[in-house]
């Protein structure tokens, strides 16, 4: 798939790294550091991957001069060709790289370095041309010989599904592609007039021919068992997921083949033995079936995890990044490193184990159930329509000695490696998009018959996917208007997705097959999230076509440093983006008009709404509603009557987002920051407390007045799924991130991942600071304060 992403590939184009204004310049230049440092770093791991590949090569050409040899001659030289003279180009271009890095200035040039590197892909060529066969060798030796098997071994590397010597062979393979991508970043950011720049783009040239020459001849490998009369089983798809057993959740790697679905478990390596997996059970396609149930009604029998548990694991995450990252700015030794790296491996891989909890159920006609937990309706469907369309097809036979090599096979067979985490990824893979991302769900067509018409996106997050947005429901139409705005926050994002759906309203008309109740999935479709495209903060148009219908969509990037920025007052006229003093002296009350407002209509008609505060509302709407309270239309209590409930919600929260300071004040902010931080219970409650007592009396009084309310939507958690920590993660950071020149995050940040990392850990202090509140059971203040709320609402 990586050799496939530069085929037919424009020719680069040299106006478009130019450079216009000077600040612009600045940036390219300290860019193309960061960028030859990501190279620098996955230089080192591909190094170390070539010198693990080369290990067991000295040994067995020892032993291929004795008597007892473990391979031939003939069988080392095609496992190991040309990877020494891998090995060499690659140390010499990494010496070469690292002391202009070190020594670095805008005027460094690297180009010929690059140049050199690319000149030298003939030794590529011919290590592809034979790497099918040096595949093929490896395979047979290991299952052959349990002497070399044992040799090959190399150390795991801290990841649930470690390296093994033959995936090692696919590594030169993959860095080829690795290389192009990385060598096209350097090239944006160099200026035309740098001299680098004409070889740059000579080694990219190069590379891009590279690519295409060789794009046809190496294909994802779909290695097969042959059956009963003479027909192949093919691996059409795999991947890893949750399986409930008797109430504990269990990781497992699934496997669908041309005529049956298998359930492995990866085996325990004890004592350097190769990598194998257990059956735990599986399914002729001929007797597969769903069991599907209502998404409204609760699930039986799923232990779901607590989000302040699953917000606790985040936090640990971001937190070992941030010390990852500063041990690589201090040049620590790699031993800490990897142990950190260990410790963020079990962390993530437990997130991924707790978070999902929609059920996909498979059932064999002639046995039992089995349940998995998936995060995505998205997946969910895929490997629904997946089994469906090869049930039309398969037929099946399979004994227990064949179930046995199957299951061997599933390592040579599996295509995903690695559990989505982070310390799977290169150095030089985009660590996503951190930031919001505006969508606009305008209209839909090519749908065949009337219906009761909605959208859902989804977007991921911490190595999963997660629903974001509904759109509301078209009635009875073929060619659906929503037009319908929603910001989604993004963490590390790299994909967007998009469901669209026909509402029943009517269960008992719906067609159940195979006991499905559900709202029927019309089509789906999916978008990658490039930051370059996404860069230029303007609206972008798609069409993203699904099951031959198509939705248009529109979408607009902006990173968290712009989106979360407040703005300093630079009106009095108006409520939004107006300090709160000023607003309350205006009005002549406590709390301001907009917040009593929205309150009162969110506790009329709001309470039992699914998702209160968390579901996007439509951005038109709040607009128009900010509009109307910004010129104090005397029939805004008429409009916000007559519009949607989450628009509301959203009006109010835009309002406090707005603020020019935070209700919780830059002044005090760092001191809530670190009172939440202490260990002792008594010492932090009585920081806490004395800390929203300091607040000037419109912000605290505004706060309690909040606070009651938030507390009121948790009371019915049960029906509007609005825990204490739901809402602490809404308001968090609406009420008490601080204006740009109080926060701890730099402004103009050189390092992404360092930023989002910390950044994270800043918000998820944030939701602390206000959770802490709302879990209070009561606050004491003095009587003069607690009587402005009681009268607030009157004045």
């Amino acid at each position: 798939a990586h050799l496939c992403r530069y085929r037919g590939s424009d020719p680069v184009c040299t106006e478009k790294y130019g450079f216009g204004s000077e600040p612009d310049l600045e940036k390219g230049l300290e860019m193309r550091k960061w960028v030859l440092s990501g190279i620098l770093a996955s230089e080192e791991t591909y190094l170390s991957h070539l010198e693990a590949l080369l290990l067991p090569m000295k040994p067995l050409k020892a032993a291929a001069t004795t008597s007892q040899p473990v391979l031939t001659s003939q069988q080392i030289e095609t496992i190991f060709f040309k990877v020494p003279e891998l090995y060499e180009i690659h140390k010499e271009f990494y010496d070469g790289l690292f002391p202009r890095v070190q020594q670095w200035s805008h005027q460094q040039r690297v180009g010929d370095l690059f140049q050199k590197l690319a000149s030298q892909l003939g030794v590529y060529r011919a290590f592809v041309d034979n790497y099918e066969v040096a595949m093929e060798t490896a395979e047979k030796c290991c299952q052959a010989n349990a002497q070399f098997a044992e040799i090959s071994e190399v150390p795991p590397l801290y990841v649930p599904v470690t390296f093994f010597f033959t995936a090692l062979l696919y590594k030169p393979v993959d860095r080829v592609t690795r290389s192009t991508l990385v060598l096209h970043d350097l090239l944006k950011h160099t200026p035309v007039s740098h001299p680098d720049h004409p070889l740059l783009q000579d080694a990219l040239r190069i590379s891009q021919n590279f690519l295409s020459s060789i794009n046809e001849e190496i294909t994802p490998r779909r290695q097969s068992m042959t059956v009963k009369k003479g027909e192949h089983r093919q691996l059409l798809k795999d991947s890893f997921m949750v399986e409930l057993v008797e109430g504990a959740r269990k990781l497992r790697h699934v496997f669908l083949f041309t005529d049956l679905f298998l359930c492995a478990k990866l085996k325990k390596q004890i004592g350097g033995k190769s990598q194998q997996y257990d059956c735990k059970w599986y399914i002729p396609l001929t007797d597969l079936s769903f069991q599907m149930v209502d998404e409204s009604e609760a699930v039986p029998n799923i232990p779901l995890v607590p989000d302040e548990e699953l917000d606790a694991m985040k936090i640990k995450i971001s937190q070992i990044k941030n010390d990852i990252q500063r041990e690589k700015r201090a040049n620590k030794g790699s031993k800490v490193i990897e142990r950190l790296k260990k410790k963020l491996s079990e962390q993530e891989s437990l997130l991924l184990l707790m978070s999902p909890n929609m059920a996909f159920r498979v059932h064999n006609r002639n046995g039992k159930s089995y349940t998995f937990l998936i995060s995505s309706d998205y997946e969910r469907a895929e490997w629904r329509e997946n089994i469906r369309e090869q049930q039309k097809k398969c037929d099946f036979s399979l004994t227990s000695v064949e179930l046995q090599m199957l299951t061997n096979s599933c390592v040579k067979l599996q295509t995903v490696h690695n559990i989505p985490l982070t310390i799977n990824k290169e150095d030089d893979e985009s660590p996503g998009l951190y930031g919001f991302l505006n969508v606009i769900v305008h209209s839909a067509t090519g749908f065949k018959q009337s219906s009761n018409l909605y959208c859902t996106l989804e977007v991921d997050s911490f190595g999963y996917f997660v629903n974001k947005a509904k759109t509301r429901v078209y009635r009875d139409t073929t060619e659906p208007n929503w037009n319908e705005e929603f910001e989604i926050e993004l963490e590390g994002s790299q994909t967007l997705r998009i469901l669209c759906y026909e509402k029943c309203y009517n269960k008992t008309k719906l067609t159940k097959e195979d006991g499905e109740s559900t709202d029927r999935i019309m089509g789906k479709g999916q978008v990658q999230l490039d930051p370059q495209a996404l860069q230029d903060k303007d609206w972008q148009r798609t069409v993203i076509s699904m099951n031959g219908v198509e939705v248009k969509l529109s979408v607009k990037f902006t990173s968290r440093e712009f989106s979360l920025k407040r703005m300093p007052s630079r009106k009095q006229t108006g409520v939004f983006g107006v300090k709160i003093a000023i607003v309350t002296k205006r009005e002549r009350s406590k709390v301001p008009y907009i917040v009593r407002q929205c309150v009162e209509e969110i506790e009329r008609r709001g309470m039992e709404e699914v998702g209160i505060y968390r579901v996007s509302g439509v951005a038109t709407d709040i607009q128009a509603l900010k509009a109307a309270f910004d010129v104090n239309n005397k029939d805004v209590s008429v409009m916000m009557s007559e519009m949607d409930v989450n628009a509301i919600a959203g009006t109010l929260k835009l309002y406090f987002r707005e603020l020019p300071e935070p209700l919780f004040t830059d002044e005090l902010y760092p001191n809530f920051a670190e009172g939440i931080a202490l260990s002792d219970p008594v010492a932090k409650e009585s920081c806490m407390l004395n800390l929203l007592l300091s607040l000037p009396e419109p912000n605290l009084v505004t706060f309690l007045f909040l606070l009651d309310h938030l507390k009121r939507v948790a009371e019915r958690e049960s029906v509007n799924k609005m825990s204490l920590h739901n809402l602490a993660t809404v308001f968090g950071p609406t009420l008490l991130r601080p204006s740009e020149k109080d926060s701890k995050i730099p402004a103009n940040p050189t390092q992404p991942i360092t930023m989002t990392d910390s950044w994270s850990l800043e918000v998820m202090s944030q939701v602390q600071v206000l959770l802490y509140f709302l879990q209070l059971e009561t606050i004491p203040t003095p009587d003069s304060k607690r009587q402005s709320i009681l009268f607030s609402t009157e004045v």
